[in-house]
């Protein structure tokens, strides 16, 4: 007796199609998983024992062998319980598998209840794609499945419902649409901050272009402050950005059951005690790190000096192509790293070297030492460096009231229309990504801002990257100005952002 039917399985965060075939044979009693299955597809067979049992079934005295095909690809996980136990009963001649093109897939519980599994989204799409017209979930997955759209989505509680489903007894209803509610998220308001009207520009101009940024400041300036209330300025997430944030999510299982789609974009701050893995990605299985988790939105690095050098450096590929790619004996997976860089640090290790009150301690070696831990390919990929200087006490007590985040973004928006309609039909969308095909269509100077440009690259020794970056920060301002064309305002304010020397 044999039976074949259809599941699915990751590679990073993509989702592929894997084929679960059954052969019952008579011969000593004896459970096979072969096609290069883990430790948790192995341990599938006890799950599926007892699911079976526990479900009121008879489980077959004989010798069953379970191939996941393809065999040379490696299979990780649990969601393979729910096929290999359909495919047992179907052996079996218990239900019949549907005529339509299925996939099913699910981990199961001793009891025989269905468990949720991670990456459904990534394998949802993937089989909607393939053509599948309908897929077998755990029904705290149903929802999240339904995103990817012109599927039938079937919500699974336990083997015995699946059954009596599947013998046409009791059909389970498809799961509806899930229709996202209106959000009630309070975001921090730059209404809240006091002054640091350029830093307050900074970010703005950041929050436009998707740029990288770096604020440099003593103790207390409001560095992490400002920064945290960048998300309330960020323009909001298109459809197909969020599916592509909320797919990376999912590998992770960092979705909710009942709100699946990540709808604003991520803001991640790791701690400074972080590993290289932990911030691209790694494992013996390859899983995203904190630059695919902040993709299309923002990974804030605090105190960034304390990070270990080595971690810091594998940023440096990541944030020019958009993309990671781990390599390990298990295989190679790459996955989307398209974030927004924004970094705080102190000018030194005591905090105020530079500031008119000399409170500072440290030695011109030990600052140097300290800026050191820094390296110069990384700064040269950060588009903006700001300084954040210590307000005073009228700053402070000041009843200025300062504008609120709201307006901002306002702003933010029409300049991300700008470049969505400019972009429109290309890979690029917004002016951070531009490469050179898009910089010589956009960003091309006249002879006032080529001027302009030929004094700073001289007194500030710029080099390539820097220019682009400033062609591309310049691009970004023009567009907050309704621009057509880039001016020379426009070019010095970005050069403008590059003057603050670290070294």
């Amino acid at each position: 007796m044999i039976s074949r039917l259809d599941s699915f399985g990751l590679e990073g965060i993509s989702g592929i199609p894997v084929s679960v075939e059954t052969y019952i044979t008579s011969g000593l009693p004896a459970f096979e998983i072969v096609g290069l299955p883990d430790a948790a597809v192995k341990e599938a067979r006890e799950r599926v024992r007892a699911a079976i049992r526990n479900s009121g079934f008879k489980f077959p005295v004989s010798r069953i062998t379970v191939n996941l095909a393809p065999a040379n690809m490696k299979k990780s996980g649990s969601l393979y319980d729910l096929p290999i136990l359909l495919g047992i009963l179907a052996a079996t001649e218990v239900c019949r598998i549907p005529h339509e093109q299925a996939a099913f897939l699910g981990e199961l519980s001793l009891e025989g209840k269905l468990r949720p599994v991670n990456g459904v989204l990534p394998m949802a799409i993937a089989a909607q794609k393939k053509g599948y017209t309908a897929l077998y979930v755990p029904a705290d997955n149903a929802k999240e499945a339904t995103l990817a759209g012109e599927l039938t989505v079937y919500p699974v509680k336990d083997v015995a419902q699946l059954v009596a489903h599947l013998k046409g007894i009791a059909p389970i209803a498809p799961e509806p649409q899930w229709v996202p509610k209106d959000e009630t998220h309070v975001f921090l308001d730059f209404a809240d901050v006091k002054g640091q009207e350029n830093v307050k520009r900074a970010l703005e101009i950041a929050a436009a272009g998707a740029h990288n940024v770096l604020l440099v400041g003593p103790p207390g300036s409001g560095k992490s402050m400002l920064t945290k209330r960048l998300p309330s300025i960020l323009p909001d997430m298109t459809r197909e950005e969020a599916l592509e944030v909320t797919q990376i999510h999912s590998v992770m299982g960092l979705l909710s059951p009942d709100d699946p789609l990540i709808r604003r974009r991520p803001f991640r701050s790791p701690h400074h005690t972080i590993s290289a893995a932990g911030l691209t990605g790694g494992g013996t299985i390859p899983r995203p790190g904190e630059i695919s988790l902040a993709h299309k939105g923002v990974l804030f690095l605090d105190e960034l000096p304390e990070f270990k050098k080595e971690t810091l450096e594998v940023m440096r590929q990541p944030l020019e192509d958009g993309v990671v790619t781990i390599s390990r004996a298990s295989g190679t997976a790459c996955f989307p790293s398209q974030f927004q860089l924004v970094c705080a640090m102190n000018p030194c290790r005591c905090g105020w070297y530079g500031d008119p009150s000399g409170r500072c301690t440290c030695t011109q070696l030990a600052v140097h030492q300290y800026l050191s831990r820094i390296s110069g390919p990384l700064l040269d990929r950060i588009d903006i460096i700001v300084e954040v200087p210590a307000l005073n006490f009228d700053e402070l007590r000041g009843h200025a009231t300062p504008e609120p985040s709201a307006e901002i973004k306002k702003r933010v928006e029409a300049a991300r229309k700008i470049q969505r309609d400019r972009f429109i039909g290309g890979k690029c969308r917004c002016n951070a990504n531009m490469q050179t095909r898009e910089l010589r269509d956009y960003c091309e100077l006249d002879d006032s801002c080529a001027a302009l440009m030929k004094q700073a690259f001289d007194a500030l020794g710029l080099t390539a990257r820097s220019y682009d970056r400033i062609r591309k920060v310049a691009r970004t301002i023009a567009d907050l100005d309704g621009n057509e064309k880039i001016r020379p305002e426009h070019i010095a304010e970005a050069i403008q952002y590059r003057t603050y020397q670290l070294r």
